[in-house]
């Protein structure tokens, strides 16, 4: 089993040290190819104007100068491009949650949603941020794992990928909660200013917004989530409409 596993908090992350250890009680064919640096809320971008610089870190490590979906083409086009491809790809774990609008944003979850373009099995990970960690933690990733393998044929499905939040203690009970609305970026604080120009910060932090079932709603009452995300979306619009529309 060929595990590939990568992330958008950057190659020295601690989430992304645990992501192998657990991955490698599944297998000893374990893949990293991680962003040189932080790349958070990256979403699903790819680096097409300039080149991407790929550094051989230690057997079956590599980091990359560029986006985490970036990773995810670098493997595939150009590390397993003889063969080999991965039975799985894992992404995280994140340095916080991902919920709600971050399904757009996150570079967590652009690493898996690019995994599926390639057609591969892929879950993302993300734990809130400052967790009681403990060494028991590993062995319980490694048994979520494991059984989201072995169940594969339960939510693997064209398109889909799976998004995981982790509370703040583990173990921990799962809930498939409703995707709910706690928008990052919200609000802009001028950091400079000169004539016509004016330099903007977006603050991180987000309102921490909740409605009962919903994902914060979830982790805060201290259980783990799963949704399984597909980028398929939209929905059919009325007949009517499109045959309104102005034509040749």
């Amino acid at each position: 089993m060929r595990i590939l596993i990568a992330n958008d908090d950057g190659i020295d992350a601690p989430g992304l040290a645990l992501a192998v250890e657990a991955a490698g009680r599944l297998s000893d064919d374990v893949w990293v190819v991680a962003p040189a640096a932080k790349r958070t809320a990256a979403a699903n971008s790819l680096t097409m104007a300039s080149p991407v610089t790929m550094k051989r870190l230690g057997p079956r490590r590599f980091s990359c100068s560029g986006t985490p979906a970036d990773c995810i083409v670098a493997a595939m086009a150009w590390l397993f491009r003889d063969g080999g491809r991965p039975d799985l790809v894992i992404s995280g774990i994140n340095d916080g949650r991902n919920v709600a609008e971050d399904l757009a944003y996150s570079g967590t979850l652009g690493v898996a949603r690019e995994a599926t373009f390639w057609g591969l099995p892929a879950i993302a990970l993300s734990r809130v941020k400052k967790p009681n960690l403990r060494p028991g933690d590993v062995d319980w990733l490694a048994g979520l794992l494991r059984t989201l393998w072995d169940r594969r044929a339960e939510w693997v499905a064209e398109a889909h990928w799976l998004s995981v939040n982790l509370p703040t203690d583990l173990p921990a009970a799962f809930a498939q909660p409703s995707i709910g609305r706690d928008k990052i970026a919200r609000t802009a604080e001028v950091v400079g200013e000169s004539g016509d120009t004016v330099e903007l910060v977006f603050p991180r932090g987000r309102a921490h917004a909740s409605t009962p079932g919903d994902e914060n709603s979830r982790i805060d009452a201290g259980m783990a989530t799963i949704n399984r995300l597909s980028w398929i979306g939209g929905s059919a619009l009325d007949v009517a409409l499109v045959e309104r529309l102005p034509g040749l």
